[in-house]
């Protein structure tokens, strides 16, 4: 059974999980809120996500993941494969299996009288094959990071808002914007290990062409801009300012990108940097939905 929970990499669900729970937050605020409805998204994206880890998986065993000695506890692929402790065909079969978990909850959600959960369900389902799977396999073209980031930002939390009140919603799909960020920054930072494997399988991702030296400035803008966009979110699409509340998880990521500046040509020296940039992503998505929930309670 350890073998199986292993193949799922699990704990990156927080990078799905957190934008529902903003989006949820957003809905309470507008008094439309619904645990049933809240359970039945939270699997299906939780289906969906896990489905892409494993197709990710899958994919990568053809390409670096076999020649990629420089391994951390968050880069290189759950090694299942790699080990021989799963086949690659049932990684695929468990590939297959979460993400009819991910359609059966759309499906339910469509006959609830939520019929754009079609067309957003089957966008994210597109983009989780679309990233690691051939023909496209963004994530060898240097467009896996912009996908990331509005798979799993905006696109889960106008999703989950459009699941509990029926409406789409600019400010919905705003609030995505930091969680795609940070969701973005985990998959950027994760490709510093990995960059000698990418390069050497011919996988052309924005670290294999610029670089590690210019791409440590990149995750410092990539993890900033998730911070800096609540301004924009608080002053421009009249949200609350109590959003400012995620501001006390930067230290989290102050401490990622001190870390990284030093350290990213070293892949053990990388790994604490690695943890803060997650930690600073379910942080912020945390207060974040605080501080929607405050708002709703005191009325600011």
């Amino acid at each position: 059974m350890n073998v199986y929970l292993k193949a799922l990499r699990a704990p990156f669900l927080a990078g799905s999980l957190m934008p529902v729970m903003i989006g949820s937050a957003f809905a309470l605020t507008q008094k439309a809120f619904s645990f049933p409805l809240f359970l039945i998204t939270a699997f299906g994206v939780a289906g969906l996500h896990l489905g892409a880890n494993l197709l990710n998986d899958y994919c990568d065993a053809k390409g670096s993941d076999p020649i990629n000695l420089r391994l951390t506890p968050f880069s290189g692929g759950s090694r299942v494969i790699q080990n021989q402790e799963l086949a690659p065909w049932v990684i695929m079969l468990m590939a297959l299996f979460f993400f009819a978990i991910g359609l059966a909850a759309g499906i339910w959600l469509v006959c609830l009288d939520r019929p754009l959960v079609a067309v957003i369900g089957l966008v994210g389902l597109a983009a989780g094959w679309a990233y690691s799977a051939p023909p496209l396999q963004l994530m060898s073209r240097g467009w896996g990071e912009v996908l990331i980031f509005f798979a799993f930002g905006p696109l889960i939390t106008l999703g989950t808002y459009y699941v509990m009140s029926g409406s789409l919603s600019w400010p919905a799909f705003a609030l995505g914007f930091p969680q795609g960020f940070f969701i973005a920054g985990v998959i950027w930072i994760n490709q510093f290990p990995d960059y000698q494997a990418d390069k050497e399988a011919g996988k052309k991702n924005l670290m294999v062409r610029w670089g590690p030296e210019i791409c440590r400035y990149l995750y410092c803008i990539i993890m900033l801009s998730g911070f800096f966009v609540v301004i924009f979110l608080s002053s421009f699409v009249s949200l609350s300012y109590l959003l400012m509340l995620s501001f006390i998880a930067f230290p989290l990521v102050f401490k990622a990108m001190r870390i990284l500046w030093k350290e990213y040509l070293s892949h053990e020296g990388v790994i604490p940097a690695q943890a803060f940039t997650i930690q600073t992503m379910v942080a912020h998505g945390l207060l974040l939905s605080l501080g929607l929930i405050l708002s709703r309670l005191i009325g600011v």
